[in-house]
């Protein structure tokens, strides 16, 4: 199918692509619950220095951020399919290298894996944008959230995987590593029945839209990139150390994947219903309850370190991030042109997927150098997303306050 065709909603063709990409979601989007699951816990064996035992999903989330705006770029002149290939080719690359550093015991060249995997975390990213590209504006909110939704298999299958795979080699978690490489080949072939069209070239007259810099200083546009960087890295920096966490405090890395499942649940299967609340109470609405909801789980975790509170505060996290990063990106996607999208949406995931990094780098420090035991790690971690929640929402709620521009 060609990708070259004019832009223009469709959504039958938007309901086609929809299922393409619930479907790479649901087996690509598999290795990120492995590999989240497995990092802190592979990088606490290899690394000489604890406190920098979340490292390997630092360098996932970095590589990510890398790699949003040269992504961004490729998927505006070559076209959608082309830049998921990338991302699926580089998935089976950081699989392949994670896997020799963890057969020669080297954390630079684990290290080095996790860097090349973020590059299909990146890829994934565009997934959501992508099931817009052909959505009418009735069907955009809901198109974004079915396509999101397909985490809900991915929330099985990943940590089921781990339990597998982890202890299947010699080598701990390097079984891991070698499904990540067989999921990435196997799903790199869905692509192939993408129908998305490269928006038209533009004339050399026509206008060529907004800046970088006016594109964020337009308020709408702001407040959904804020929102959307605090829903996600607050997310990020509690899931990253949550296994740590778990078993630090003398559960099993069974448990710690069974959280983990229960937390990547509670972020994708709101999605089947969370298009049809913002069309019923506004995105504003629904975004402002996915911050409350974090902050619900935030509260819940400093109760306690049972097996409970783990499972009601990641299901908590996993709830407020499905709000907060859907609500904040359907409010991104209705507030730039079609023409504009290449340099907004790698410019948003710039900046979304830079706060994720500094919160994985932040969230080994805080649960394994701030207190001395598992619990006070655990307890620093969830404060750290007070000041965050703050700015978040004093920002939505400016918007909301703010006269209504023509």
């Amino acid at each position: 199918m060609s990708e070259a065709l004019p832009y223009s909603p469709d959504d039958r063709r938007a309901r086609r692509n929809v299922a393409v990409l619930v479907t790479a979601q649901a087996v690509l989007g598999s290795q990120m619950a492995m590999v989240f699951v497995v990092g802190g816990l592979a990088g606490q064996s290899l690394a000489s220095n604890i406190c920098f035992a979340t490292l390997p999903i630092s360098l996932i989330v970095l590589g990510s951020m890398l790699s949003a705006t040269p992504l961004s770029w490729a998927m505006q002149n070559w076209g959608r399919r082309a830049g998921f290939l990338i991302g699926a080719g580089a998935g089976a690359a950081g699989g392949a290298i994670g896997a020799y550093g963890l057969w020669t015991a080297s954390f630079p060249v684990y290290l080095l894996g996790s860097l090349l995997t973020g590059t299909y975390m990146s890829a994934q990213g565009f997934y959501r944008f992508a099931a817009a590209d052909t959505a009418s504006d009735d069907f955009r909110a809901k198109a974004i959230s079915y396509v999101l939704a397909g985490g809900l298999a991915s929330a099985v299958i990943g940590p089921q995987l781990v339990k597998v795979t982890a202890e299947a080699m010699v080598v701990p978690f390097l079984g891991t590593y070698m499904a990540v490489i067989a999921l990435n080949v196997f799903g790199a072939g869905l692509f192939f029945f993408l129908d998305i069209p490269r928006p038209p070239r533009p004339a050399e007259d026509a206008p060529m839209g907004r800046s970088r810099w006016q594109l964020l200083t337009t308020p709408r546009i702001a407040v959904a990139v804020i929102c959307a960087t605090v829903s996600y890295a607050l997310m990020n920096l509690v899931m990253t150390s949550a296994p740590l966490a778990v078993v630090g405090c003398g559960f099993e890395t069974g448990n710690a994947a069974d959280i983990v499942t229960g937390h990547v649940l509670a972020m994708f299967a709101p999605s089947f219903f969370t298009g049809h609340l913002i069309l019923r109470f506004g995105v504003e609405r629904i975004v402002g309850a996915g911050l409350v909801i974090l902050a619900g789980a935030g509260l819940v975790a400093l109760q306690g370190v049972t097996l409970e509170n783990f499972f009601i505060a990641l299901i908590l996290l996993g709830l407020g991030w499905n709000f907060g990063f859907i609500g904040a990106t359907t409010m991104l996607a209705g507030a730039h042109e079609p023409h504009e999208r290449g340099r907004m949406q790698g410019l948003n995931d710039l900046i979304v997927f830079g706060g994720v990094t500094i919160a994985s780098l932040a969230s080994g420090g805080l649960m394994n150098c701030s207190g001395g035991t598992p619990q006070a790690g655990w307890a620093a971690v969830n404060l750290a997303m007070v000041p965050f929640l703050t700015l978040a929402g004093g920002a939505l709620i400016w918007l909301v306050l703010r006269p209504r521009e023509a």
